[in-house]
């Protein structure tokens, strides 16, 4: 049944609804009714806590993996809060693609009420940018140096801002971003409304978030660094040299898309040319691209024109594409909450996903530091196309201090109590 209403209000009292649906979390008719054309019928599970709480206006730091949902767990409340009063809504993402896809999800939502939205991202050309918040759009999403060019500029007043949202708040609250984001918060109203989102949130970011928000309630689906529900994940012990060995073996047993992550751009070039002289069409996405180089890429990637999308750490918080088959770790990532969002760009939405990581010999600390998040132990794999001298012997010293530790459903006692099987 359809709450069917032209204005925007509270939901209509009515028979009692299925517990796994939108209703009964406080979202008003018209909403619904937005959400059943554009066939969002069973929220995710932070939808089903976030929404009803932010409604409300409590200040909510939430924690999901990624490919949960966690765009519609701010964007429904924020569209339905701004539709009965004044204001603005301000959503920050690290990233100019997240941005994007931030706003594409907003406009379902919102442009039924007549609320306009701006996109500010750097790269992009400022006049259409400037014209955008002349017509006093409700929602602005915005990656945070680009936001401060319009505050200095005038363009963009923050005191109108009565809702924020801190999108991957774990890397907006980093020492790379923290500066820009400390003096955006100096400018903004201190009686707002303002939310976290992140699959992994830190302890010390936490501290930093709350010294700016109040009384924040904590929405936590799973802890910070769990893994994406249905991705596998296994491991190679490679030596550098014969990692581009490795990687043509493997990019030959998979047919679907393949998202391949590096730690530099100077290699993710390297890469991309090495993999489309394997005879596979690639394409590569990192901050020396243009916004058009990385939007043609991107699009690239999600029509199938490119099997292979190399990057660095720029798309692992930018990149919603359904469907991914293989996520490589190429490079293991410099901080170990890269790999959570890396490999969650599979298996998003309940598909199944896989992820393999290369590891060199020396990396056992880096190996460590992942599992010991995603409290999972990596199973080592032997490749049968490759030979014992590429391979390397990978015998890491055990923390000293033992863990219980969870791997395919089963505990197992030790830092590294490896399961070593090959693959066909």
């Amino acid at each position: 049944m359809t709450h069917k209403s032209n204005n925007i209000g509270n939901p209509s009292p009515g028979a009692k609804q299925p517990a796994e649906s939108f209703y009964g979390l406080g979202i008003a008719p018209k909403i619904l009714d937005i959400l059943e054309q554009i066939k969002f019928k069973v929220p995710t599970p932070i939808q089903l806590k976030a929404i009803p709480l932010a409604i409300e206006g409590k200040d909510i730091i939430g924690i999901a993996q990624t490919g949960t949902g966690k765009t519609h767990s701010f964007a429904i409340p924020m569209i339905q809060r701004l539709a009965q009063k004044k204001g603005v809504g301000l959503v920050l993402a690290p990233t100019r693609e997240l941005a994007i896809q931030i706003d594409e999800a907003f406009q379902g939502v919102a442009h039924p009420f007549g609320i306009r939205t701006a996109c500010l991202i750097g790269g992009a050309p400022m006049p259409p940018q400037v014209q955008a918040l002349r017509k006093n759009p409700r929602v602005v999403i915005a990656t945070p140096g680009r936001l401060i060019d319009h505050m200095g500029q005038w363009n963009f007043l923050p005191d109108t801002v009565t809702m924020l949202v801190l999108d991957e708040a774990d890397r907006m609250l980093d020492m790379g971003f923290a500066p820009q984001i400390e003096r955006i918060l100096r400018f903004l109203p201190k009686d707002r409304q303002t939310m976290l989102f992140s699959a992994t949130i830190p302890k010390e970011i936490m501290g930093i978030a709350a010294k700016h928000m109040k009384l924040p309630v904590s929405v936590e689906i799973a802890p910070s660094g769990t893994t994406a529900e249905h991705v596998t994940q296994e491991l190679f012990i490679v030596k550098k040299e014969f990692k581009l060995t490795l990687l043509k073996k493997v990019l030959a047993q998979y047919h679907g898309a393949v998202l391949l992550f590096s730690r530099t751009k100077h290699n993710a070039r390297k890469i991309a040319v090495s993999v489309r002289s394997m005879g596979h069409s690639a394409a590569e996405i990192h901050s020396n691209r243009s916004l058009n180089q990385r939007r043609e890429a991107l699009e690239g990637f999600k029509s199938g024109r490119y099997k292979v999308l190399v990057a660095t750490d720029i798309a692992a918080r930018g990149i919603d594409v359904t469907g991914i088959e293989l996520v490589i770790n190429y490079d293991l990532p410099e901080d170990a909450q890269n790999y959570v969002h890396r490999i969650g760009r599979t298996a998003r939405a309940g598909h199944k996903g896989h992820a393999i990581s290369f590891a060199t010999p020396d990396q056992s600390r880096d190996v460590r530091d992942i599992e010991k998040l995603i409290r999972t132990t990596l199973p080592i794999i032997k490749h049968p196309g490759i030979s014992q001298e590429e391979f390397s012997q990978y015998s890491p010293e055990p923390s000293a201090k033992q863990h219980i530790r969870r791997n395919h459903g089963h505990q197992q006692r030790g830092h590294f109590n490896y399961r070593k099987r090959k693959i066909s």
